[in-house]
Order: structure tokens, then C-alpha cells, then sequence
């Protein structure tokens, strides 16, 4: 049975997923999650509702995968510029200016919609959160193995809150998009210092 739900899971090809993704996040941005059906996506999809759900299961992890596939290819495994800082700024250069404000207009739709449904919550964590927090501890481990990192930092645990916080916080405080600029000089100034900084104790 299992080899049959996934042969029949297989049957989208990756352009044809990856148009599906691109309207979901076209409808996301004009009619926000919780009035985005799916019966919406199968009529801009010219897909059947049934192929959907036997596809991803429901529409959080559909939204989530659809967000995924939005974000810039490739794993944080492939950057290993020698340095952390190298690392972090090559992370930042993958999306230019254009995708960032597309990237946190989504985001602060989706914000309330996460934290008012756990179904979404739960797709976000699983197809979002986690990947990333894995990649930025590979990253902050070999920059350990490295010695620019102590191995005790406890702002080792925060790279991520650091960085999403900076995305949010640049509209919220200064009403504009996250730039590449701006995230690269916030690296510097904030998340570098943070992580190298040398023991007190010492």
C-alpha cells in the first residue's frame, strides 16, 4: 500500500510542482491564508482538488512547502567560504533586494496565520524552521572546528531569532524592505560580534 501511495505521489514533475507553488504564493499575496482554498489552487492550477490532497495532505503543508520552494536554491552546506563571516554573507547574497521584500511582505501575512493555526505552525516547523536551524548549526559548527566560535557562546543558540528579527524589525521600526545592505551591515555590527566575542573570563 505504501509503495502504491507513493508511486502515486510521484506523478508531479518538478515544473509542474513548482508552477503549483508559484500560484499558491500568488494567491497568498492577494487573498491572504485563511481565504485561500484549495479549491482556489486546483482552478488556478487547472489541477483536480483530489490530486492536491493526495499531494501534500491539506493546505498548511502546502503552504509551507510552497514558501520553501520560494527561498533561495541550494543548502547552507554548499557556502564554506573559510570564515563564518564569509559564510553569513554569502547566506545573505543569495536573495537580492527584490525577492527580500517579496520574501517579508509574505512572511508578515503569514504571521498571524501561523500563530492562529496549529496545523501551519506544525508544516512550518517541520518544512522550514527545523531545515534551517539545522544548516545554521553546521555553519556555526565549523566555524567552532575553526576557532572563531567558543564552543559555550550562548548566542551560538540565537542566530536565528538575531536574523529573523532584523528581517521583521527593518520594516516594523524603519517602514522599508530588508536590503541586502542593510542585512549584511547588521551581520557585521550585530550578529559577529555576538558570536566571536572573546570570554569574559578569560
Amino acid at each position: 500500500m505504501t509503495e502504491v501511495s507513493t508511486a502515486r505521489r510521484s506523478r508531479i514533475t518538478p515544473e509542474r510542482e513548482a508552477e503549483l507553488y508559484e500560484a499558491v504564493l500568488e494567491l497568498l499575496r492577494e487573498v491572504g491564508y485563511d481565504a485561500l482554498t484549495m479549491d482556489a489552487v486546483a482552478a488556478r492550477t487547472r489541477s483536480s482538488k483530489a490530486t492536491l490532497y493526495r499531494q501534500w495532505g491539506g493546505k498548511p503543508e502546502l503552504v509551507a512547502k510552497a514558501v520553501r520552494h520560494s527561498k533561495p536554491g541550494g543548502s547552507l552546506d554548499a557556502i564554506d567560504t573559510g570564515s563564518l563571516r564569509g559564510d553569513l554573507h554569502a547566506l545573505t547574497l543569495r536573495s537580492d533586494d527584490c525577492q527580500m521584500e517579496q520574501n517579508s511582505a509574505l512572511m508578515r501575512g503569514l504571521a498571524m496565520a501561523v500563530h492562529d493555526n496549529p496545523d501551519l505552525l506544525k508544516a512550518f516547523k517541520e518544512h522550514l524552521i527545523e531545515p534551517e536551524l539545522a544548516e545554521f548549526r553546521r555553519v556555526l559548527s565549523r566555524a567552532i572546528d575553526r576557532g572563531e566560535v567558543r564552543a559555550d557562546n550562548p548566542a551560538a543558540e540565537f542566530v536565528m531569532h538575531m536574523m529573523i528579527g532584523a528581517f521583521a524589525a527593518r520594516t516594523l521600526l524603519d517602514e522599508q524592505p530588508p536590503t541586502q545592505e542593510f542585512l549584511l551591515s547588521y551581520i557585521d555590527a550585530v550578529v559577529l560580534p555576538a558570536l566571536c566575542a572573546p570570554n569574559p573570563a578569560s
